[in-house]
């Protein structure tokens, strides 16, 4: 099986998950579940998925309630649910890891999240501590601070008079929209994505890409990042898990990495032992889809190699 075909899960919330699995070669190290963004899907991981193959690790991807071809009753394109949007994507994310460990018992687990799904992987690890072996935070936000919060008023202010399932005026106006100013000269909305010009013409030829979500999606999604970078929620890590956090310096929707060096900080503070934090200056964000990705892909496994060895690179 190739990480190009997908098969259906079934999952306790009620979705239809469309699951990708990229074998190992050679003798298998562990196991690799990714998370993908917003407004995106799993396949768009391939490369990551064959680079990690390669490196002996068998690789899962799935795509989120309201992405890709996941299905579900309450999860139309662009929503989570309609209601509970954290705790069935918690199970989706089970779901997937249970069918991992049950096709390859005993192997370590390194759980690996970027952007929305770097959120959702920190909330993952939060709500079961000690269930993975390494967990991965790459190019996410988990310190909206006032911003979010006030966010979080105005998305729920316009839940009350248009709905929770409509398309959200307010949520791309606070993060995609200003994210698409910040880029000088841009050719495209979605410069702020990549520097790669052929990586954003694929993403917005793509029709699983960059579609409208839902104000019910942005309460969720702003709700986790609030929660999941909230001290208490944080230090429910175990002390030893090692952290791998990738931040690009021209990222707009990390405030140019330094919402990563918060987390890494955070963490520490935290007496998180093994945190791993890298800053790629000229990156944007899509760290996977950037000039000199291959780089960054190397780096993962060399700290995924460390991990599973029981050294738990820190930097």
């Amino acid at each position: 099986m190739a990480f190009e075909d997908r098969e259906t899960l079934e999952s306790a919330s009620g979705a239809a998950i469309a699951l990708r699995r990229q074998p190992a070669e050679g003798g298998e190290k562990g196991l690799f579940i990714l998370s993908h963004g917003l407004a995106e899907h799993s396949l768009r991981y391939a490369p990551l998925a064959r680079l990690l193959a390669a490196r002996g690790y068998t690789v899962y991807g799935f795509d989120h309630r309201g992405h890709g071809f996941t299905t579900a009753d309450d999860a139309p394109r662009g929503r989570f649910a309609r209601r509970d949007g954290e705790g069935k994507l918690m199970t989706d994310l089970a779901a997937v890891r249970d069918r991992a460990l049950a096709e390859h018992p005993g192997l370590p687990v390194i759980l690996f999240g970027h952007s929305m799904g770097g959120i959702i992987a920190a909330r993952a690890a939060e709500c079961e501590p000690g269930a993975y072996a390494g967990l991965c935070i790459w190019n996410s936000h988990l310190d909206p601070g006032l911003a979010g919060r006030l966010g979080l008023l105005l998305l729920k202010a316009e839940r009350f008079f248009k709905g929770s399932d409509v398309p959200s005026r307010f949520g791309p106006a606070l993060t995609l929209d200003s994210w698409a100013r910040s880029v000088e000269n841009p050719e495209t909305p979605f410069d702020w994505l990549s520097r790669d010009r052929n990586e954003v013409a694929c993403y917005i030829a793509d029709p699983l890409c960059g579609f409208d979500c839902s104000v019910s999606l942005w309460i969720d999604l702003i709700g986790m990042a609030l929660a999941a970078g909230r001290t208490a929620s944080l230090a429910r890590l175990p002390p030893d898990l090692p952290i791998n956090i990738v931040g690009g310096g021209r990222d707009p929707a990390t405030d140019e990495g330094r919402a990563m060096t918060w987390l890494a900080g955070r963490l520490r503070r935290l007496d998180i032992t093994k945190v791993h934090l890298t800053i790629y200056p000229d990156m944007r964000h899509e760290t996977l889809n950037e000039i000199g990705r291959g780089q960054a892909m190397d780096m993962l496994a060399d700290w995924a190699d460390a991990v599973v060895s029981g050294q738990g690179a820190t930097r």
